[in-house]
């Protein structure tokens, strides 16, 4: 009889279509037949955030500041069809931008690599860490449409009664047009900076921050100016006393110079182009489904991870018409490993951290093995070359997994 592993408080976000299938396997094939969870479960399911008016995503997010650990599952972003489809009340925000703005802090992505799945970018013999602002921009932006000729303007009210600043965003005629104002704050910047910067300690990787301020030179000038004093004040001696470095650069510049690279660094990125540059990243790396996503937060204590990709609608709905299907559940797995992982370093629990480290080390090595889902075969043989034994459907790859995470455990020595 396996003797469960007291794992502690941890926070668990259910969410949507192909993903919520996947993550309620991974709980019943790779999570409770080992550990003893204080579980606390909320639905973010696109019906319930709707029945409670996403109450339900502002209390998860209230509770994982609580208990310091989340773990997300992949959710529906509500789009115009999104709304007809599931009727909803009205078009709701991202859960992921909620979670983010209550929480704070930093969302680092990290490719999950495999020697047997080749690269899209073959001179990414390193892994890039994306450090994405997970606050404010576009995720926390006004947006309206304007609908005739008139002005737009913003206007700033200082709250000691001075003199209010207005400026002028634009005089529309015709037929109007589209508006945003969007903000950031210069703790939540400097939070973003702190943690980049540890993060390139930690890892002893220079950290590259990217913006426009060429064309932003105010709001994105902020970024650069907040970064650079906060690393000549606290990191500048330690970095140099490692041989690594930060530097600001052009966002284009970034991606060019990105592409060039041999990975290994930190790249801080704004909110949007952390958003954008994860994905063509992980894509770069072989595969969207081989990537974690951490959200580390301003306290040092706070931690919620998620899987980084969306809830794979189109094998939903072949799973719905009982047609199968072979979803990659990496990157969801690896959102439970992360956050366990954070869950034994609070508690300095080494049970734990072992078997999450062994449950991530049997993903890699059964994957290596041969053993793995179409989206990893094709990395390997090309669309048109991929014969069904080439891969595992998405119930028979979890077996497997399962099955090779009781090996390891079982030949690993007790604590």
């Amino acid at each position: 009889m396996i003797v469960l592993i007291k794992a502690g408080s941890v926070v668990e976000m259910q969410g949507d279509e192909m993903t919520r299938v996947i993550w309620e396997l991974i709980k019943e094939k790779l999570i409770f037949p080992y550990l003893e969870l204080d579980l606390h479960s909320y639905d973010l399911g696109m019906e319930t955030r709707d029945a409670t008016d996403d109450k339900v995503t502002v209390e998860a997010a209230e509770a994982v500041r609580r208990y310091n650990v989340g773990i997300k599952c992949a959710t529906i972003t509500p789009d115009e069809k999104r709304v007809e489809e599931f009727k909803l009340k009205k078009m709701w925000r991202s859960p992921n931008g909620t979670i983010r703005n209550i929480l704070g802090g930093t969302v680092f992505r990290e490719a999950i690599i495999c020697k047997n799945i080749p690269r899209l970018v073959p001179g990414w013999i390193k892994p890039i860490i994306i450090g994405r602002h997970a606050h404010g921009d576009q995720y926390k932006a006004t947006d309206f449409v304007v609908p005739g000729p008139g002005t737009v303007e913003m206007t700033y009210t200082p709250k000691n009664g001075g003199e209010p600043l207005k400026f002028v965003v634009h005089d529309f005629e015709g037929t109007g047009g589209v508006a945003l104002g969007m903000y950031n704050t210069d703790n939540s910047i400097r939070d973003f900076a702190h943690s980049s910067l540890q993060m390139g300690l930690n890892k002893g990787w220079p950290v590259y921050l990217s913006t426009k301020n060429t064309i932003l030179k105010k709001y994105d000038g902020r970024f650069k100016d907040i970064f650079q004093e906060i690393y000549d004040k606290d990191y500048k001696a330690q970095y140099e006393a490692k041989g690594i470095w930060y530097e600001h650069r052009l966002i284009d510049d970034m991606v060019a110079q990105a592409m060039k690279s041999e990975g290994g660094f930190i790249w801080a990125c704004k909110n949007y182009d952390g958003d954008v540059q994860s994905d063509s990243v992980a894509q770069g790396y072989g595969s969207l489904g081989m990537m974690t996503s951490v959200l580390i937060c301003p306290d040092g204590r706070t931690v919620e991870a998620e899987a980084a990709h969306g809830t794979v609608t189109r094998h939903y709905r072949m799973h719905e018409q009982g047609k199968e299907t072979s979803t990659n559940p990496i990157a969801s797995i690896f959102a439970w490993t992360r956050g366990l992982l954070h869950r034994a370093e609070l508690d300095k629990n080494a049970e734990l951290r072992m078997f999450a480290e062994a449950l991530e080390a049997v993903c890699i090595e059964t994957i290596e093995a041969g053993f793995m889902t179409k989206d990893l075969a094709i990395c390997i043989k090309g669309m048109s070359s991929v014969a069904r034994s080439d891969y595992l459907n998405t119930f028979e790859f979890l077996d497997k997994l399962a099955e090779n995470l009781k090996i390891k455990l079982s030949s690993q020595p007790k604590l």
